[in-house]
């Protein structure tokens, strides 16, 4: 009788973190990835089939794996396994084949679900292959890391892979109303607590794409306002109650490189907007500005190169003074830099030529140097004939030793094509007159 009325007493009830109330039951209850799960989408196509297949699930963080793996035994009557690729080894594979041929003796299918499975090496993902290929489990495994590099080829070949996406802000914001609701049930009015829409707009944005995130978020929010005797969550609220205002960041993960390619492309394709805006997205995401100052360096050589040297060094320069002032201060001076690249004129033909030169380098690397080129310290080295004949430039009409050979005998290369932009420009011209002066002294000697 007693543990009757103990389990009706709301106050005694245990708790159940609101990311588990929220967990979907059903498909129907899935938020996101409509690509996948409307009609006649792969993985509702696979539900319906009655047949599981193995698979990847491939996604940023929060966006759904586990649940639909999990959705994917309840759907097909099967047994969940589930293993971390973080905690687990090759131990909890065995235990986990042993398990799944006990329920086959019983003649029920088992899920193996994988998570992490990029973080297993190459010996741990090829026990998986004998069970998955005798269908003594059917393999799920979860990665936020491109499965092309991070899993093993046999693997692969035997899952299909399904590449999850962040949810939208639409999404979140849905799932926002759902947490509220679940929050609600079973209060008394008076106690509820309500969303306002600026908030709610806020909070799917400060998610960026993460349902995992928004949830928690909602629910401290939630906690923190009933703790305050606040009925409504407002924008102003929201900015007391959450601590930070970061965007998820992945360092070193697929989206971490996917924002710093955007940013590069964008400086690239002379976007001062778009470029400004990967930059400070990828601050406002955490990325180490000092990271971002070396890539920056990199951007000036590679894709601005000699039609606008200060671009290298307003790199060199914002790399600097972010040393010396360090954050908020020295990112000004690094957005400076990004600006100022994406409007510069562009080149890549220093970038071309060097990768050229060092592929002829290495093709031709025994070719001797010519002998008027070498060096010639001391007497022995002069009577051989090292550097006889050598022409010094400066004494030259122009200051250039027409027709002087620099390349070994026979080797000919031409590596750098100046464009016809920025400085550049004037380099193309001031060669092309040089050419000319070689071109006269040949005819001379003939």
């Amino acid at each position: 009788m007693s543990n009757d009325l103990f389990a009706a007493d709301p106050a005694h009830r245990p708790y159940v973190p609101l990311a588990e109330r929220l967990r979907p039951r059903t498909l129907a209850d899935v938020v996101g990835q409509s690509h996948l799960l409307g009609p006649d989408k792969p993985l509702r196509v696979a539900f319906e089939s009655g047949r599981p297949h193995s698979m990847i699930f491939w996604g940023p963080p929060g966006v759904g794996k586990t649940t639909l793996a999990r959705l994917m035994a309840d759907g097909f009557d099967a047994q969940f396994i589930a293993i971390s690729a973080v905690l687990g080894g090759v131990k909890d594979i065995r235990d986990a084949v042993t398990v799944a041929q006990v329920a086959q003796g019983q003649g029920r299918r088992t899920i193996l679900f994988v998570d992490e499975v990029h973080r297993f090496n190459k010996a741990q993902q090829d026990a998986f292959l004998p069970y998955v290929e005798s269908g003594l489990f059917t393999f799920i495994g979860a990665t936020t890391e491109n499965p092309s590099f991070e899993v093993n080829s046999a693997l692969l070949s035997r899952a299909r892979v399904y590449v999850l996406q962040s949810l939208t802000a639409e999404e979140l914001q849905q799932l926002v109303d759902r947490a509220v609701q679940a929050l609600n049930e079973g209060l008394q009015e008076g106690e509820t607590i309500r969303v306002e829409p600026d908030a709610r707009e806020q909070l799917a944005a400060w998610a960026d794409g993460d349902a995992r995130r928004l949830i928690s978020a909602v629910e401290v929010v939630a906690e923190s306002a009933q703790a305050a005797g606040r009925d409504t969550v407002d924008a102003a609220w929201l900015e007391i109650s959450l601590s930070q205002n970061l965007r998820r960041f992945d360092k070193g993960g697929d989206a971490f490189y996917d924002q710093i390619s955007a940013l590069h492309k964008s400086v690239r394709g002379s976007n001062p907007d778009a470029a400004l805006y990967w930059f400070c997205r990828m601050i406002d995401g955490g990325a180490d500005p000092k990271y971002l100052a070396r890539r920056l360096v990199r951007m000036a050589v590679e894709d601005i190169g000699l039609a606008d040297p200060r671009a290298t060094d307003l790199a060199v320069n914002g790399a600097d003074i972010y040393e010396r002032l360090g954050s908020p201060e020295g990112e000004l001076a690094l957005a400076q830099a990004v600006v100022y690249m994406a409007c510069a004129a562009k080149s890549n033909a220093v970038y071309n030529a060097y990768n050229q030169a060092r592929k002829f380098a290495a093709e031709h690397g025994s070719a001797p140097v010519p002998i008027h080129l070498r060096n010639a310290p001391t007497k022995l080295m002069k009577q051989l004939g090292h550097g006889k004949a050598y022409r010094y430039a400066h004494d030259e009409p122009h200051g250039y030793a027409a027709g002087e050979q620099y390349f070994p005998d026979g080797l000919k290369p031409s590596f750098y094509r100046p464009t016809d932009r920025g400085l550049e420009a004037k380099i193309q011209q001031k060669l092309a007159f040089l050419r000319e002066l070689d071109a006269q002294e040949r005819a001379k000697n003939r």
